[in-house]
């Protein structure tokens, strides 16, 4: 399982003219991928990676100016979650993406329904996409801060 997360201070995703998910304050836009061989244990580590890796400022040993790193679940900053089978391409023969390595459309959508849930359970407010749908993200990334995790 694969998440880029990007820090953001606020992203919407539309489909077909319609907003489906969308986060308004700062936050983290997480677009999540799949591959054959996930299971509960990698859903389990992407997610706690999402709330807790401390890429945020976060307020200082006085309470006040900034100063230590913050997590998404420190601050009780939402996560937008996206999924994104093109997180598997694999582009190292031709000028053609391989899709090979990417879970099937059954098995990755629950997934990533169960990475929104595992991040629900660790008190974050998850925003979604579409799963399978054709999405257009508007986002204003902070930093900008793009990271890349790995299950």
């Amino acid at each position: 399982m694969r998440a880029v997360l990007q820090r953001v201070n606020r992203a919407a995703v539309r489909v077909d003219g319609e907003t489906v998910g969308e986060i308004t304050r700062p936050g983290l836009l997480a677009l999540v991928g799949a591959t054959h061989d996930d299971g509960p244990e990698q859903v389990a580590t992407i997610a706690r990676k999402i709330a807790e890796l401390r890429i945020f400022d976060g307020p200082g040993d006085d309470g006040g100016a900034p100063g230590r790193e913050a997590s998404a679940s420190d601050l009780g900053a939402p996560v937008l979650v996206v999924s994104q089978f093109t997180l598997y391409a694999d582009v190292r023969k031709g000028r053609r993406p391989s899709w090979n390595a990417a879970a099937p459309g059954p098995v990755a959508a629950p997934l990533v329904d169960a990475v929104v849930e595992a991040l629900r359970r660790h008190g974050i407010e998850v925003a979604t996409g579409r799963f399978g749908a054709h999405m257009l993200i508007d986002m204003e990334a902070d930093g900008p801060v793009t990271i890349l995790v790995e299950a």
